[in-house]
């Protein structure tokens, strides 16, 4: 198996461009569906999850191609609505493809998706939603069929939960479904924007993408689009984890700092000075990081619960004691055991953790358990003595593009080597 290999305590200084969104790219691939005339989508990040994105596309029928960060989709023909299972489960978020397969052909036949493990996810409230709209929905074998043989029709939908991906499916879903459907308690994030942005450039009628009530009146047919995704904000957090974590120095291009509000708040409370330009940020940790009183996740715009593995794994080395609350996720501490093997302090009860600076970190080998999990032993094992060994990086691999090669150009001491 491939492995990253660093050798820790170099400080990272430099600039890097960030990369677009992981969670912004899936569901706009998935839109292309709906899309009877071609797509450009361009700063489409190179990691794994694009490129199963891709083959899903392929398996239905797509004719879509990847040209360095620019990938052109043509839907204009589709003969399929199946995902296959081997598919579905290299990738949590393949889910999102249901209504947008549905919206199009009138039945999809997905099975449970896979990807990180990071405890139940259910996908109660896309299915139920999908119900609303006119959807028959049977589960039987691990399979799940779904039929509109008259279309899908609008409807008035309130989440228990505001669900991203269960937002993305409606919108999804209702694009091109009869009549007005109306999402209450919706997702906020970025990535909701994004999506509704880039549909409506294709001739969607969405209202209210990236607040907390969402309007789409359905259309006939959507056409082609060209579209550039937004910048990641998990990556940006990763890399400025990173540098405060080796006490260094870099500058984020390409970033939209407002999607990133609560995150540079942690970063500030560490004691890291932070300067914010229209898109850009720079970040200096020269003197030893502070604890952070207490960090808890929470939807938009909160803490992002992507965003606690990095931060977590950067206050190891910081000043005294922080505290930090997990509510999204029930398993998301699984790679807190990983850094315990470097010398981490850390005591979990339930989704509390505390974490107690330690004077140095020590070099060990350790394996991701999750795409965040994983790019959080990264952060350690730059700042760590000695050599770090991160093995089961396929998870990275999910979300982030060439890591070893932009951390090379930062000044890290860190090689890939292929299994």
């Amino acid at each position: 198996m491939s492995e990253i290999v660093i050798e820790g305590k170099r400080k990272l200084f430099g600039e890097l461009e960030v990369q677009g969104a992981k969670n912004s790219v899936l569901p706009v691939l998935a839109a292309t569906i709906l899309c009877e005339r071609e797509c450009v989508i361009h700063n489409c990040p190179k990691i794994s999850d694009v490129d199963t994105s891709l083959k899903i596309l392929k398996d239905l029928g797509v004719d879509c191609k990847a040209e360095g960060n620019t990938v052109t989709v043509d839907s204009s023909v589709i003969n399929d609505y199946k995902i296959s299972e081997s598919l579905m489960r290299e990738m949590r978020s393949s889910v999102m493809f249901l209504g947008a397969i549905l919206g199009r052909t009138k039945k999809a036949v997905i099975s449970s998706p896979g990807g990180c493990e990071l405890g139940p996810r259910p996908i109660d409230l896309h299915l139920s939603s999908l119900k609303k709209m006119g959807a028959v929905i049977t589960e039987e074998h691990g399979f799940i069929n779904c039929l509109a043989p008259n279309g899908l029709k609008g409807a008035e939908i309130y989440l228990s939960f505001p669900s991203v991906g269960a937002t993305e499916n409606i919108i999804l879903a209702a694009a091109t479904a009869k009549g007005l459907t109306i999402i209450h308690n919706a997702a906020k994030e970025p990535e909701i924007s994004d999506l509704a942005d880039f549909l409506n450039s294709a001739g969607a009628r969405i209202y209210g993408g990236g607040s907390d009530t969402v309007y789409i009146h359905g259309v006939e047919h959507l056409g082609g689009s060209e579209h550039i995704i937004i910048p990641d904000r998990i990556v940006a957090a990763t890399y400025m984890a990173c540098a405060a974590a080796t006490g260094g120095k870099i500058k984020l291009n390409s970033v939209m700092p407002s999607h990133i509000v609560a995150i540079l708040s942690v970063f500030k409370e560490a004691d890291c000075d932070i300067k914010v330009s229209s898109k850009s940020i720079t970040l200096t940790a020269s003197h030893k990081l502070k604890r952070v009183e207490k960090i808890s996740t929470a939807v938009y715009p909160a803490f992002p619960t992507d965003a606690g593995p990095l931060v977590l794994s950067m206050l190891c080395v910081a000043n005294g004691t922080s505290v930090f609350k997990e509510n999204i996720f029930e398993n998301r501490f699984r790679y807190i055991d990983e850094l315990k093997r470097l010398g981490a302090k850390i005591k979990t009860e339930g989704n509390l953790a505390l974490i107690e600076g330690v004077d140095k970190l020590t070099g060990a080998g350790c394996k991701a358990t999750d795409l965040r999990g994983g790019a959080a032993l990264v952060c350690a094992g730059l700042s760590a003595y000695g050599k770090t060994t991160i093995g089961e990086i396929q998870h990275i691999e999910r979300g982030y593009e060439d890591i070893v090669g932009n951390l090379s150009h930062l000044g890290a001491d860190i090689k890939y080597i292929k299994g």
